[in-house]
């Protein structure tokens, strides 16, 4: 198999590449190594694929229709990946033009070439962000998603909406994954575990936002590739799922486990809570299981310690 994995050298998406490697799978890697945070972090999260010959890492753009068309020519991937984007819900707020350029104009491009390719199968990465303040826990596929609170949550209802026009109108087997808090090792450095992890660990104040009530539904990074590969390979027709660990957690709580993860305590800076964050996320899991065998194994506590032994053997390199 063939695969095109866009947002290469992300977090989520180097992973992915290793586990589709490791499963026998070429590789094509396309990202643009967009500053929003260190290029170098990118780069290092690549590592030794690009020593791998069944992994190809293309710098570009999927704004870039004929970038996009030349890989797709070229390697003729059976399933696409989407899993570039503009990320990251606050930054959202001030760049909402930006976002909705990269991840609606960018994902337009994709499907148009996938189609125009007959690409067989297109994976699109969403996110739980699409659910808005749903008073109704946990969040279902079949709930209205209607009302985001932020741009980058509306990009990817979009994205979704973008996707079914295109498994309609061409008959395209696509498949959007709604991730719900991915953590892990490589996890992005602006997001909370991984910021709150790095100044405890250093003895700095974190910025809790709240009152620390605010609960999140924390995934670690290894369900979510179990999610994607099963995703991969039954790709049918349209569908949507959650991919998430089914539990929520408050901020509160999330910093006392890290604490003992870290065996240091957090000195909390509390601030206002910030335009765009929603009160509560938590995945209904019950398609997804039926679908796809997609069953989270890793506790909270498990993949903490497993992130903490990542972050500090990052820093003795």
């Amino acid at each position: 198999m063939s695969v095109l994995v866009t947002g290469a050298a992300g977090f989520i998406g180097s992973h992915l590449c290793r586990r589709l490697i490791d499963s026998g799978s070429r590789v094509i890697g396309l990202d643009n190594l967009d500053p929003f945070y260190d290029p170098a972090i990118k780069r290092k999260n690549l590592g030794d694929l690009l020593n791998d010959k069944r992994f190809t890492f293309v710098v570009g753009d999927i704004r870039d229709s004929s970038c996009v068309e030349s890989i797709l020519d070229k390697s003729r991937p059976n399933v696409v990946a989407h899993l570039a984007a503009k990320a990251g819900v606050r930054p959202s707020i001030e760049d909402p033009v930006g976002y909705v350029d990269v991840n609606l104009n960018g994902t337009a491009v994709l499907l148009k070439a996938a189609q125009q390719y007959d690409v067989d199968r297109f994976i699109f990465a969403s996110s739980s962000s699409v659910y808005g303040n749903n008073p109704k826990v946990p969040f279902s596929e079949t709930d209205a998603v209607d009302h985001p609170i932020s741009p980058y949550a509306a990009t990817k209802k979009g994205g979704e909406l973008l996707c079914h026009t295109y498994s309609h109108l061409y008959g395209m087997n696509i498949t959007c994954l709604r991730f719900f808090t991915v953590y892990g090792p490589c996890q992005r450095p602006d997001l909370a575990i991984h910021k709150f992890a790095r100044l405890i660990e250093v003895g700095k104040p974190i910025p809790v936002y709240g009152d620390g009530s605010m609960e999140r539904d924390f995934t670690y990074i290894d369900d979510i590739l179990d999610g994607v590969m099963a995703a991969i390979e039954k790709c049918s027709g349209y569908a949507i799922y959650n991919l998430g660990e089914s539990r929520s957690i408050r901020l509160d709580e999330l910093i006392g486990e890290i604490e003992k993860a870290l065996n240091k305590k957090a000195v909390c800076n509390f601030l206002p809570m910030q335009p765009g964050d929603v009160l509560r996320t938590c995945a209904d899991l019950t398609r997804a299981r039926q679908d796809l065998g997609y069953r989270p194994k890793t506790e909270l506590r498990q993949g903490l310690a497993k992130f903490v032994n990542w972050m500090r053997q990052e820093s003795m390199e």
